[in-house]
């Protein structure tokens, strides 16, 4: 008797647990079904000419290979949703050495000054879903104007930290969260996070986006690099159609940034205000920008970022103490011409009034031109192509002159 009751409790075990296997595989099924992986290659040459005779260093070249597989899940099914996403960045050294190093494609050794052969990074990130809000912890790269990622070059930069992401009232996007590491384009460490040589604890942010209509956004987003410094952004996009098949689209940007707590970066003090119009009809748009800089500080980002500015080209992002810049775009998309996938771009920066510790009045200019085509068809489609050409001057005690190209190939394979 003492038998048959352990064989009935084992299977009524059995029957319990099934209904609690099947509700798990139900509830992770979303976390398989709705994941994608992909497997980004980017070959990237870079020849940089230091113009000057007196310069340390001739030139800049050196060549790269890099891998970016990126794995990004879906959620479990019910009220809250888990997931997890990975990172794997792989750059492997082609072409450099000692004498040539220093393109921002690859690290070398402090010591030694030679280029690394091969460097890397692997990030995860968890992330929890309720309703149309996520939290996301671990490895980030945010697009934020106080806060954005860097990828122009073999690998993007990442942050550590976490995040919250939310849309749960149509048109409005919310962000809010705090950023302790940063891992540079060019390194495979994790170092704390930073404006220059200071070092802080984290970089808190807080801000949103509302989309008044389809045609006009408005933003706000403030954050503070504890002990560096503190920022507020305010900005507006617009697009409008015009008569004839034009269109304009205008975008305005402002900053106010200050020092904030001990000061460990020196006197943070700079207004920020830019913007820029663009104007398009068929294949062609062409763009007017400026950029005016007041206080006495230069314009302040985290270090392993970018300066969310209108005015950031393709070497510099004419940032500097009190300058004022104005650009002028020229692009042109050849589907106009029935050769889709080929578009062309030339851009002239100019900026003035630049303060250092040099001079009150340094001056510096860029032109750029980029080349791009995509393959549309066949067994290479996706495979894009771009020759970077820029010419960078500077004068009254801004001494840095350059001439360089870029080559990039690149090729996102999709995994699944």
């Amino acid at each position: 008797m003492h038998h048959t009751q352990s064989i009935g409790a084992s299977a009524l075990a059995r029957l319990s647990v099934a209904p609690c296997l099947l509700m798990t595989s139900m509830a992770m099924a979303g976390v398989v079904d709705d994941s994608k992986a992909s497997l980004e290659l980017r070959n990237f040459y870079l020849n940089r000419d230091f113009r000057q005779e007196s310069a340390r260093q001739a030139k800049a070249a050196e060549w790269g290979q890099g891998f970016i597989a990126r794995f990004e899940s879906g959620f479990s099914e019910g009220p809250v949703g888990f997931g997890l996403d990975a990172l794997g960045e792989l750059g492997i050294k082609l072409d450099s050495s000692r004498d040539r190093r220093g393109t921002g494609l690859l690290p070398f050794d402090p010591a030694s000054k030679e280029p690394v052969d091969a460097y890397s990074e692997l990030g995860l990130t968890g992330k929890l879903r309720v309703s149309q809000s996520v939290v996301r912890l671990g490895t980030l790269q945010p697009w934020l104007p106080v806060a954005l990622y860097n990828d122009t070059r073999l690998l993007p930069s990442t942050f550590q930290g976490g995040m919250l992401t939310s849309q749960d009232i149509e048109g409005l996007t919310l962000d809010a969260g705090r950023l302790t590491r940063s891992n540079l384009r060019d390194s495979s460490g994790r170092d704390e996070i930073g404006y220059g040589t200071a070092r802080s604890d984290a970089f808190n942010f807080a801000g949103g986006s509302y989309a008044i209509n389809p045609q006009l956004a408005i933003s706000y987003y403030y954050g503070q690099l504890d002990e560096i410094y503190r920022q507020q952004f305010v900005g507006l996009v617009h697009n409008q159609a015009l008569p004839g098949g034009f269109g304009l689209r205008s975008d305005i940007r402002y900053f106010d940034s200050r020092g904030d707590g001990s000061r460990r970066a020196g006197e943070i003090d700079n207004r920020n205000f830019n913007g820029m119009f663009s104007l398009s009809h068929g294949g062609h748009k062409v763009s007017a920008a400026w950029q005016s800089l007041s206080g006495t500080s230069a314009f302040p980002y985290l270090n392993g970022g970018a300066a969310y500015v209108v005015n950031l080209v393709t070497l510099n992002d004419f940032t500097r103490a009190d300058e004022d810049s104005w650009q002028l775009r020229y692009d042109y998309d050849f589907a106009a011409q029935g050769i889709p996938g080929l578009t062309f771009m030339t851009r002239y920066v100019d900026g003035r009034n630049v303060r250092t510790a040099n001079t009150g009045n340094g001056e510096e200019w860029e032109r750029d031109t980029d080349l791009a085509y995509v393959v549309q068809n066949g067994s290479l489609k996706g495979l894009s192509l771009r020759w970077r050409n820029l010419s960078f001057r500077s004068g009254n005690g801004l001494t840095t002159d350059i001439d360089e190209n870029r080559l990039i190939l690149g090729y996102t394979l999709a995994l699944w």
